[in-house]
């Protein structure tokens, strides 16, 4: 009997010490996201903007998006586009304000602001189409850290690379 009780304290030991190791692994993991993240919102491009800006747009076109014409200099936002399919509890909807920002000669850095939308069926819901998340705070507009590392990665492979074998290091 006293095999099956040290079997089974030895199992409970593995699995308390499989938690643990897991909760750490995880710990470490939004850590790491956070860092890259941080570094890609301060990410400073070594290429004019007129270069990173047509890689900018189609990454949202390939993501399904279409543009509204008429924004002038390096700034778009996208029509709305549903995510997911509709629901009897009601679809949810994402647009981007795109906007790229010269730093100094052959520098700039772009930045991707979603806004969600979730419609209840049968809700009046009118939405507002300006949009402007720098000078709008009221609205429920993000940072899109995910796509602006997706950019990152895709016009400096270079300084991603660095970035990511940097965030390894974070225990």
């Amino acid at each position: 009997m006293n095999l099956s009780k040290s079997r089974l304290g030895t199992t409970a030991l593995l699995v308390v010490v499989a938690v643990g190791l897991a909760t750490v692994a995880g710990c470490a993991g939004r850590r790491r996201e956070a860092f890259l993240f941080d570094k890609t919102r301060e990410h400073v491009y070594r290429k004019p903007i007129a270069e990173v800006w047509p890689q900018a747009l189609a990454l949202l076109k390939e993501k399904g998006f279409s543009f509204r014409a008429g924004k002038d200099g390096f700034e778009a936002q996208t029509e709305w586009l549903m995510q997911g399919a509709p629901s009897s509890l009601g679809t949810t909807q994402a647009r981007y304000f795109v906007r790229g920002i010269e730093k100094g000669p052959g520098q700039c850095s772009i930045e991707y602001h979603k806004q969600l939308s979730s419609e209840s069926r049968g809700a009046d819901n009118a939405r507002n189409d300006t949009m402007d998340p720098i000078h709008n705070q009221s609205g429920n507009f993000n940072r899109d850290m995910e796509t602006e590392w997706e950019l990152l990665q895709k016009v400096d492979a270079e300084s991603a690379s660095a970035l990511r074998a940097e965030s390894e290091k974070i225990q």
